[in-house]
């Protein structure tokens, strides 16, 4: 899968989310729409076209227009996503990434409860697996 866990843009993540958000289908014209401060349409253009030479989109055409879609999976996007915020925040430790977001005063106790019922069932997986 060469070239999917390339690093995106802030610009270029926030199209793909926007193709997400959109039923993973969507012209320049719909995705442009829903960009914050939307560049040019031939800007917009340019960077499906970078995303598709990526190999992250691709697009099909329906008449004048050509409908974008992700080459790989919502899940797949948000592992990439995470595995680049990790890096560029955390210098690729995930203990620290976690450390760092469970110290935010904002869990509630039955939030905080929940993440540790969650790290106890993986535990147990783990176990049983061994």
């Amino acid at each position: 899968m060469p070239g999917k866990t390339e690093r995106l843009t802030r610009r270029e993540r926030e199209i793909m989310n926007a193709i997400f958000a959109l039923g993973n289908r969507a012209s320049a014209d719909d995705i442009r729409a829903r960009l914050t401060s939307p560049p040019g349409d031939s800007a917009v253009r340019v960077m499906l076209a970078r995303l598709e030479k990526k190999g992250l989109l691709k697009h099909a055409q329906e008449g004048v227009r050509y409908m974008y879609s992700a080459t790989i999976s919502p899940a797949a996007a948000k592992r990439n996503a995470l595995e680049q915020y990790l890096h560029t925040f955390f210098g690729g430790s995930l203990r620290k990434m976690m450390t760092a977001l469970v110290a935010e005063e904002r869990w509630t106790d039955e939030e905080l409860d929940a993440l540790k019922a969650e790290i106890d069932r993986v535990r147990r997986e783990r176990k049983n697996k061994s």
